[in-house]
């Protein structure tokens, strides 16, 4: 395993690709293949998230058909780091290939190459420690509830742990903890669990109110901002509410209904429906993977529009080789920025990994 994690840190790339001239490419997916042999020619089962290593390669999760950890290596190669196959809860402080977990729906990698799960219906964040290959139980008792707050969060309840981003510091963990209606802050070298937005109460938030005190219906993705902010997705709130570095939260996008993807306007007029996942370009952009509308977008806080990046808005399986805007899509439930400053896309139902390059 620590061949694979080599320490080092990813500095997201602006995503400069002219949209004009790019086309879609396959990086995963499409095969009948199990393991150990091109990613192309294997065969993932609803690939959710994908982050990548320091030293450039990837790693796919898979949600509940697969409970697999995969790797994707420099000469393409798909292998598996975790899971078994198979559903359930097993392995903490053993090897990670002989994990069992219950719906991978995300992963943050460290700069120390450690890595982070979410294992979603067993109500718990796991650990993979880089330089071992041992996984381990960071929080969560796997009783779904809530409790735990400024205590250890190997002892604290979550309810269906979905989304976990580092901050920009690496040093905290972000869970949005969507049945409880919160986002969680772990610090990592503490242990110690808090809540950052949500008050466990359904609602639309005020704008200018305190985050922690105010409503949220589902918050499904987070991400931190290198100011000190937080982006908050919702998925049947279908907004993206936005926590500035004095803890209060506003909307930035979607009008709490859901509705197609109509681009080129205001983000508060443009509905969304059901959005997924969430990430950050480098230029201060939100790409949000809008995945019941079966497109990727983009929020641009300089201006507040929101456009479109990738989809047709009809759920398919054509388009690879050619414009990102012609592709159809099905469920994008994933969506990041690698280190080459591609946007790369798990397109779940298809069960496959795109890019878009020039």
């Amino acid at each position: 395993m620590n061949r694979l994690l080599c320490p080092g840190a990813i500095a997201l790339i602006s995503l400069t690709v002219n949209l004009e001239a790019a086309r879609v490419e396959l990086v995963a997916g499409g095969g009948n293949r199990e393991s150990d042999a091109r990613a192309t020619e294997c065969r993932l089962r609803e690939p959710f998230g994908a982050e990548f290593f320091p030293d450039g390669t990837m790693a796919v999760v898979e949600m509940v058909a697969g409970n697999r950890l995969l790797h994707i290596d420099r000469s393409q190669r798909l292998t598996v780091i975790a899971g078994t196959g198979t559903k359930g809860f097993s392995g903490d402080r053993g090897a990670a290939t002989a994990a069992q977990f219950n719906g991978v729906h995300n992963l943050a990698v460290a700069p120390n190459g450690d890595i982070y799960l979410s294992d979603t219906w067993n109500f718990r964040v796991r650990k993979i420690h880089g330089k071992t290959g041992i996984i381990t139980t960071l929080a969560g008792t796997g009783i779904k509830g809530f409790s735990g707050d400024g205590g250890p969060a190997d002892r604290a309840d979550f309810s269906t742990v979905i989304q976990i981003a580092l901050d920009s510091t690496a040093r905290h963990l972000d869970v949005a903890d969507i049945d409880n209606r919160r986002v969680r802050r772990i610090t990592l070298a503490s242990g110690i669990v808090e809540t950052l937005a949500g008050n466990g109460q359904v609602g639309r938030p005020s704008d200018g109110a305190v985050a922690r005190r105010s409503p949220l219906t589902d918050p499904r993705a987070v991400v931190a901002t290198a100011e000190g902010g937080m982006y908050i997705l919702e998925r049947g709130g279908h907004s993206l509410r936005y926590v500035d570095s004095a803890g209060n939260i506003r909307t930035v996008a979607g009008t709490g209904k859901s509705g197609p993807a109509v681009d080129g306007g205001p983000a508060l007029t443009a509905t969304l429906n059901g959005p997924k996942h969430l990430c950050l370009d480098r230029d201060g952009t939100v790409i949000i993977a809008d995945a019941e509308n079966n497109v990727v977008r983009r929020y641009h806080p300089r201006d507040g529009r929101i456009t479109r990046v990738i989809g047709t808005g009809r759920q398919g399986a054509s388009g690879i080789g050619g414009d990102p805007l012609a592709c159809e899509l099905a469920r994008p439930h994933g969506v990041t920025v690698g280190p080459d400053g591609l946007l790369y896309i798990t397109d779940s139902y298809n069960d496959r990994v795109l890019r878009i390059v020039p």
